[in-house]
């Protein structure tokens, strides 16, 4: 099987600055896929290779198949993206920018799928609407529905939830997951990384331009044995016996590590000793965030 979208070996440099050094994986059609990376990873710069904005200075990229510099007009025609930034012309409607859009693909009496695209994604009341004069989401909205407005089989969705609300969020991905059922292959970068775990089968993670994991979500929560403590504190400090569990923490809030649950009463008898009172108290399975975490600092 021809995977969706595969990447060989990609570099990419601008002067000394290596923004990808050699990256190589391959995404199987039908997948959800979750590529993650803190910002300056490299993640935006691999789709804009994929998405033929940017030329790899060593390797390649191939979509369904196609070779993004060699097949470029097949290569876009199998590859939908929503980029991170609010890119559109103020001077067509909603319906005018999807019907051109469909025109660069070459498409003809697209408005049967056009409409559909805009009723799931709430947009048929602004169809005749300027784009100027839409909110944020809602141009947000607009670039997912330009995305898919040529029927790409493979759609890379890049912080599609970025600064949108939670109805829209809801929308959005009750509309992916069902593009994903009908057969087309997803890929997603966020940095809410509750999405990534809810959604993507399989993750691929960045760092300074390197892959540095790459497996199913489950098999990478899997391995990361253990429990995860989340607890919020009276103070802004934690006893320095309890400082070699701790994962991460954001002012009186900390996650902690426990090998298993036997350890619970230790963490709990060392704050009690050392006078800190506890507001709030979580106890779970190791999540997406903390093995992100964990990851990242393996490769520090």
């Amino acid at each position: 099987m021809v995977p969706a979208i595969e990447v060989q070996n990609v570099e990419k440099r601008y002067g000394a600055l290596r923004a990808l050094a050699g990256v190589s994986l391959s995404i199987e059609p039908g997948e959800m896929f979750g590529l993650l990376g803190p910002n300056g990873a490299g993640k935006t710069t691999l789709i804009s290779i994929a998405a033929g904005l940017t030329r790899a200075s060593a390797g390649g990229v191939r979509v369904m198949g196609a070779d993004v510099v060699g097949e470029y007009r097949r290569a876009r025609r199998m590859l939908g993206v929503v980029p991170q930034e609010l890119v559109f012309d103020p001077f067509f409607t909603v319906r005018e920018t999807l019907r051109f859009q469909s025109g660069y693909f070459g498409l003809r009496d697209n408005g049967d799928w056009i409409d559909e695209v805009m009723h799931h994604l709430d947009l048929t009341s602004k169809a005749d609407a300027n784009m100027r004069t839409l909110s944020g989401g809602m141009k947000r909205r607009v670039l997912v529905a330009q995305a898919l407005v040529h029927k790409p089989p493979v759609i890379v969705l890049d912080e599609p939830t970025a600064g949108v609300d939670v109805e829209l969020r809801q929308a959005l991905w009750n509309f992916v997951r069902r593009l994903n059922r009908d057969g087309h292959t997803i890929v997603l970068t966020t940095h809410y990384l509750e999405e990534a775990e809810l959604l993507c089968t399989r993750i691929g993670m960045l760092k300074a331009g390197r892959l540095v994991a790459l497996d199913s979500t489950r098999n990478l929560l899997e391995t990361f044995s253990g429990l995860q403590l989340k607890l919020r504190l009276s103070r802004e400090s934690l006893p320095p016996a309890l400082e070699p569990r701790l994962v991460s923490r954001q002012g009186d809030r900390f996650n902690l590590r426990l090998d298993d649950y036997t350890e619970l009463e230790q963490v709990l008898v060392g704050l009690r000793e050392a006078g800190e009172a506890i507001l709030e108290f979580d106890l779970q399975p190791p999540d997406l965030e903390e093995v992100f975490v964990r990851i990242m600092n393996r490769h520090a």
